[in-house]
């Protein structure tokens, strides 16, 4: 796998497919070096210094490149962990703007480096890879229904706590999106009085190693990428529909990122 990479653009940050190739996009304003590392379907790295950067956005262009590519960031810096500095080559990090990963958060102890000193085990073979995704979503004629603070009335759910016993919605829906857009659930919400659903978790998250062990999820997912749907609760066809709240029906669908 040989490639090289051309200056790119620092916006939008992520990966982004334009037809041609991909755009790798990077905040970092400490960093003194980046490198793109793509993965083939046999694991194998290939390391490329991010070529341009404007501002403290790093960024490449990856040219004749599809959706699918896997790949991760090593990021160089100050060791400076008083100060919030910890940078270290050896860890593979997830694009924090990625889309997709190719597998779940492990616990091991390759992606810990909370000692005093950078950890030298490389934590590539263990950490997930981000993945380029390319998925247009045709939004139609949808449009956010803007309801007025006085008149709204939020309610906070999570999805599958708000739809796995509920007896209208067929057995195979519940804990998912499409439980949430089934219409005996959107009759309950409108009969509430309800003008906006507030959900959570709707991301991707790393479960804590001691919820791992035991078998256990985090039930309310606080350490997540935030563009990164939760897998677990797309529904059968694996597939997310934004528009599953939209203005056809009058509700507004709030997504709270809490932050710790």
């Amino acid at each position: 796998m040989t490639a090289t990479l051309l200056r790119g653009s620092d916006y939008p940050v992520g990966s982004h497919f334009d037809g041609s190739g991909i755009n790798f996009s990077l905040f970092s304003a400490h960093a003194e070096k980046v490198e793109l590392c793509l993965f083939d379907e046999h694991g194998q790295e290939q390391r490329l210094a991010l070529p341009g950067r404007t501002g403290d956005v790093w960024h490449g262009y990856l040219a004749g490149y599809k959706p699918g590519v896997r790949y991760g960031y090593r990021v160089y810096g100050p060791w400076d962990p008083q100060n919030g500095l910890r940078f270290n080559p050896q860890k593979l990090l997830i694009d924090p703007y990625c889309r997709a990963l190719d597998a779940k958060v492990p616990d091991s102890p390759l992606l810990v480096d909370a000692g005093s000193q950078p950890d030298a085990a490389d934590s590539a073979p263990v950490s997930p890879k981000s993945i380029v995704t390319h998925e247009p979503y045709d939004w139609q004629q949808d449009r956010c229904p803007r309801t007025p603070w006085s008149q709204s009335v939020i309610y906070e759910a999570h999805v599958k706590g708000l739809t796995k016993t509920h007896p209208a919605i067929p057995a195979i829906l519940r804990g998912s999106y499409a439980a949430v857009a089934h219409p005996a659930m959107i009759n309950y919400l409108k009969n509430l009085g309800i003008t906006a659903l507030e959900l959570l978790p709707v991301q991707l998250h790393a479960d804590e190693p001691r919820l791992q062990q035991a078998g256990l999820t985090n039930y309310w997912a606080i350490t997540f990428w935030p563009r990164l749907p939760l897998n677990r609760i797309t529904g059968p066809d694996s597939q997310i529909q934004p528009r599953c709240l939209s203005s056809e029906i009058w509700l507004e669908l709030c997504i709270p990122p809490v932050l710790k």
